[in-house]
């Protein structure tokens, strides 16, 4: 009897550590009415955890058996609630400071499980070990590979700066009949940079091309300096290319936007959950906070395709509203919803990614499901997405001391005839901007009004790509996961 009442002893405090870890310790806070609702909807919790402490076949793992539960309750919301657990609250948080310790590879499983390296980072210490995209990874520290996960793989390929970590890699031979070989690879742990400017040059003409591969932290200093060294090179256009851009960090998209728009510009406003007496929550207004980097009637295209979502669509929404871009490619994905990272005092190191509020464009209109139409429509087939990836892979994989920092090749070359796989939509942005040096003329012939291309969301429930604000007291964190045609593995 006396063990029995120690198990509900035990549970009752269980439930109230549950109770303070869904209100993240603000219990004093919440309505007498509140919180009896609260207790009685994780009844239940408590009674399944009841079960599992006095029944299951072995000693259950509580800790492991809690997380399993918070993570089954922010799976019943939306796509992008969710639990999000110690390993990859780091991982979210470096990812967005924009470095972190290892040796910059991308890993990946293939069809038979081998874990491969999919891309090698621009400027990494794997690039200028000789890692290349393609390698199968056979042994970490003499480690065989063989059935190790990828978390697994990635815990052995990370560590301090400074440290050596080798690899036994295989690589098939370039040369068509001949076998491959192994080749062990030591190297050196160092701070990576994970660049969001992926590919950047001035093409002929001075028309310059950068693309965008997400917003955090770093991005909008890192365009700002990019573009003040191509106004030292002749710039004369812009091309920016948010194709595949997944989103990011809310603030990054107004940081951006603040280096075209002139200042005291509106980006975008959010709206949360409306209440009774109507207040809304989460309600925020976001305004360029500094004058352009570009006078006005500098040219500038903006590329998108159907992967262009969250983050680039606020930036890509504000520039098309206030006439300071044209709009070129395919509609976007239409990600009109804004997550939340809420650190968690339990379990420790832990927090949430809750859907909080939508975004609305200058329009006055969230795209949510939507998405946003191009002034200029260029489709472009989705199989030759890859042919793309694979071409700017290879480009990291070149002589990274022949290269101008990120930039994809030469910065002179021409991006319609040195790539293999045509582009279609930056071939056409290359020829708009080549007709006429004059903005104004431009944007009478091209622009659109945004009652056609920005259309209220009649359905606005949350799609598959994130913006991510902060809560008060904790770090700016991205998104982990972004999806690309060919989506990257876990960066070491």
């Amino acid at each position: 009897m006396r063990n029995v009442r120690s198990q509900f002893v035990g549970l009752s405090l269980f439930l109230l550590a549950l109770v303070m870890i869904l209100t993240n310790g603000f219990w004093p806070r919440i309505h007498a009415d509140a919180q009896q609702d609260i207790v009685r909807q994780i009844e239940p919790i408590g009674v399944v955890l009841d079960e599992i402490m006095r029944n299951y076949v072995e000693v259950p793992d509580t800790d492991k058996v809690v997380e399993g539960a918070l993570t089954g309750m922010m799976n019943a919301l939306d796509d992008h609630s969710s639990f999000v657990p110690p390993r990859v609250y780091q991982d979210l948080r470096e990812e967005t400071e924009g470095r972190f310790d290892g040796i910059g590879i991308q890993i990946k499983l293939d069809e038979q499980k081998n874990i491969f390296v999919f891309a090698p980072m621009p400027g990494s210490p794997a690039l200028k070990a000789g890692i290349m995209a393609g390698d199968i990874i056979v042994a970490i520290d003499d480690i065989p590979t063989e059935g190790m996960s990828i978390d697994d793989a990635k815990d052995h390929i990370r560590g301090e700066s400074g440290t050596v970590v080798k690899l036994k890699v295989f690589r098939l031979s370039k040369e068509e009949g001949q076998p491959g070989a192994y080749h062990e690879i030591s190297v050196t742990r160092g701070k990576v940079p994970v660049p969001s400017l992926l590919e950047s040059r001035v093409l002929d003409g001075g028309i310059a091309y950068i693309r965008i591969s997400d917003f955090k932290q770093t991005t909008s200093r890192d365009l700002a300096e990019k573009l003040k060294e191509f106004e030292s090179k002749g710039m004369r256009s812009l091309i920016l290319d948010l194709r595949w851009n997944p989103g990011g960090l809310l603030s990054a998209s107004e940081e951006v936007a603040s280096l075209f728009l002139k200042k005291n510009t509106l980006v975008t406003y959010t709206k949360g959950r409306k209440h009774e007496d109507g207040t809304v929550q989460d309600e925020m207004t976001l305004y360029t906070q500094r004058d352009p980097v570009l006078p006005q009637e500098f040219p500038m295209i903006v590329l998108v395709n159907e992967i262009t979502a969250s983050s680039s669509e606020i930036v890509t929404g504000a520039l098309q509203f206030h006439e300071r871009a044209i709009i070129v490619g395919a509609k976007t994905f239409g990600k009109g919803s804004v997550q939340t990272i809420i650190p968690l005092r339990a379990p420790k190191n832990s927090a949430l990614r809750l859907t909080t509020a939508l975004y609305y464009t200058p329009a006055d209109v969230t795209i949510n499901k939507h998405g946003i139409l191009p002034d200029v429509e260029v489709p472009f087939a989705e199989d030759q997405w890859p042919g793309l990836w694979k071409q700017l892979i290879a480009s990291w994989e070149s002589d990274a001391s022949k290269q101008d920092l990120q930039n994809h090749g030469s910065v002179t070359g021409d991006a319609v005839t040195d790539t293999t796989v045509e582009d279609v939509q930056l071939q056409r942005a290359v020829e708009i901007l080549r007709e006429d040096p004059v903005w104004a003329n431009l944007v009478k012939k091209y622009h659109k009004d945004t009652k056609i291309t920005q259309v209220a969301a009649v359905d606005v429930a949350p799609g598959p790509k994130d913006v991510v604000q902060v809560s008060e007291n904790s770090a700016d964190a991205a998104e982990p996961n972004q999806t690309a045609p060919l989506e990257p593995g876990a960066a070491q």
